[in-house]
């Protein structure tokens, strides 16, 4: 799988005239590249997607004795962007061809042209939105859930734990690699044979509840060791701990880890590579709590039947960061609504028609604001190409008033909130 992290360009346009054959890490967070655009370029919704990127200053040094110049970008035209929310607070600001759906315990509005498509603004509150912030961030990354993280670490235990400490994951040699290490000095072998011992000792005491695949392990204290390249393990370590002082192993601050986090899998496991659910992956259910919340929300898009959540993909953006113009088309009963629930910083949705030929509309989406798509509306493409990550910009909620969320400080949280966007997609599988 991709780095996420790494640069884009390398990346090989697909061959096929949809970008959903991609893995998710390709596209920047799902959004593809600018190099890898080939026939998209010329589309509607490419174009409107160009029309919202958050485009940054660039700066380059002629020489020493000039000035560093910076490139003039125009800033962005929002006045065609729908806004949900002044429909609630303005009764002066219509939307053409937009209608509310009465009878729900939210102001419910539909678009006339894309039938299934459902826009519930502040849905959750404050402190809902705190908590899901929260569950995002410390338990939905928790194994057996996946990772982008897992194809190079393999699973990675409490890593927001780790972020809050200041830890640093280490690669721990493992097999032939660490005997050759343990001959070099009687030193040597004394620190690797601790290691070992302790990697053993993890491996004994780990929960037999959990079915695990290709001899991935994980426990509390991080320590993984994966079936990757090498079949080496990663362990958090202490930044001033003696061994990483003498030691040449590879390291990643959980502060890297944590910010090029894009995507979790909750529920039934997805494999990207393959585009289809797979069950065969551990998983655990998805919490009570969160099932209960995807099925009240779907209420509007599934009055006579109760929504089944059976899994959860959770993206994670930067300031940097678009989802790039897709179908989601991987469960079997298109029918069902996918429920899409937005945290943090806001961010511009656009939802087109069945080709990337048809122009899309823009609309906001906020903090706390759910999007349902069900029945027609599954086959638009949508997409979001910006995330609005400015203080003046990101309309994020006062939480400062908020106490703890599970013995959780929010302050770290509401501190990755400032400039981050959480968007949880729970869907029906089966």
């Amino acid at each position: 799988m991709l780095n996420c992290g790494a640069a884009i360009a390398s990346v090989p346009p697909c061959k096929t005239q949809s970008i959903q054959c991609l893995p998710l890490c390709v596209f920047r967070v799902m959004g593809y590249a600018d190099a890898q655009e080939g026939a998209f370029s010329r589309t509607a919704f490419r174009s409107t997607e160009k029309a919202y990127k958050r485009y940054t200053h660039v700066s380059s040094a002629k020489s020493r004795n000039q000035h560093s110049r910076r490139a003039q970008v125009p800033a962005t035209d929002v006045s065609k962007v729908l806004d949900f929310k002044k429909l609630g607070e303005d009764g002066e600001y219509n939307i053409e061809g937009v209608s509310r759906v009465e009878g729900s315990g939210w102001p419910v509005y539909t678009i006339d042209k894309h039938p299934g498509f459902y826009f519930i603004p502040e849905a959750l509150n404050k402190a809902e939105q705190l908590y899901w912030a929260t569950e995002c961030l410390t338990t939905f990354p928790q194994p057996p859930n996946r990772t982008n993280h897992n194809a190079m670490y393999g699973p990675i235990a409490n890593l927001w734990a780790a972020f809050q400490e200041n830890k640093i994951l280490v690669e721990v040699a493992s097999g032939k690699q660490e005997r050759d290490l343990i001959s070099n000095s009687a030193e040597t072998r004394s620190v690797d044979e601790k290691i070992s011992d302790s990697i053993e000792s993890v491996r004994a005491e780990v929960s037999d509840d959990i079915t695990v695949v290709e001899k991935n392990r994980f426990h509390d204290n991080g320590i993984t060791t994966s079936g990757g390249d090498g079949g080496n393990s990663w362990e958090f370590r202490d930044c001033s701990t003696d061994f990483l002082k003498t030691s040449s192993a590879k390291t990643v601050s959980s502060e890297t880890l944590v910010r090029k986090l894009r995507w979790a899998t909750v529920g039934i496991q997805f494999d990207w590579s393959k585009r289809a659910y797979n069950e065969a992956l551990p998983f655990q259910e998805i919490p009570p709590k969160l099932a209960d919340l995807a099925r009240r929300l779907a209420k509007p898009a599934m009055e006579n039947e109760d929504f089944k959540a059976e899994a959860a993909i959770v993206n994670f953006y930067g300031p940097d960061d678009m989802l790039g113009g897709h179908v989601d088309d991987m469960e079997a009963d298109m029918s069902k609504p996918i429920v899409s629930i937005s945290l943090g910083c806001k961010a511009i949705f656009l939802l087109g028609g069945t080709t990337r030929d048809e122009p899309p509309a823009a609309m906001f989406v906020r903090s706390g604001d759910v999007v349902l798509m069900a029945g027609p509306a599954r086959h638009c493409f949508h997409g979001v190409p910006r995330i609005f990550s400015e203080a003046k910009e990101s309309e994020l909620p006062d939480f400062t008033s908020m106490s703890d969320v599970d013995g959780i400080q929010p302050r770290s949280i509401v501190k990755y909130l400032e400039s981050s966007r959480i968007n949880v997609n729970i869907r029906q599988v089966h």
